[in-house]
């Protein structure tokens, strides 16, 4: 290849970002970033493509003094990479949609420092850990 082709891609906020899976925003403070929309395209999957992007994404928010970094993860494959870029579970979340409501029901993950789990929670703008509410769609 000639380097024109794109593989894969991953966007980065410091600034508030929409997460359509669950229909809530997510806030970054000073110093924070949301790692978020990471794709592999399909013929270059299983390859490591993803692990390189988030790696690449991570070291170049380190080296412009970005804090911590959050980042939501729901495949087994992504996870290993993510813990290996060096992200740990926070927050484990469940969406069950009831018609034209959703529950949204949010727990600290196994072995999670509970004062991160605290700050993920708000970040996401959550005033508790059980949410049922209208669902609610908003395009980036």
């Amino acid at each position: 290849m000639d380097g024109s082709e794109v593989l894969a891609y991953g966007w980065v906020s410091t600034r508030p970002e929409w997460v359509g899976e669950l229909g809530l925003e997510v806030a970054p403070t000073r110093g924070e970033a949301y790692v978020w929309n990471c794709v592999t395209l399909a013929p270059h999957r299983r390859r490591g493509m993803y692990r390189a992007v988030l790696e690449g994404i991570v070291a170049i928010a380190r080296a412009e003094g970005v804090a911590r970094m959050w980042i939501g993860s729901v495949e087994d494959p992504a996870e290993k990479a993510d813990a290996d870029a060096g992200f740990a579970p926070v927050l484990h979340m469940t969406v069950t949609r009831l018609g034209p409501l959703r529950w949204l029901r949010v727990q600290a993950a196994p072995g999670a420092d509970v004062h991160l789990a605290e700050d993920a929670r708000q970040r996401l703008g959550l005033r508790s850990w059980s949410v049922l509410g209208r669902a609610r769609a908003r395009i980036h």
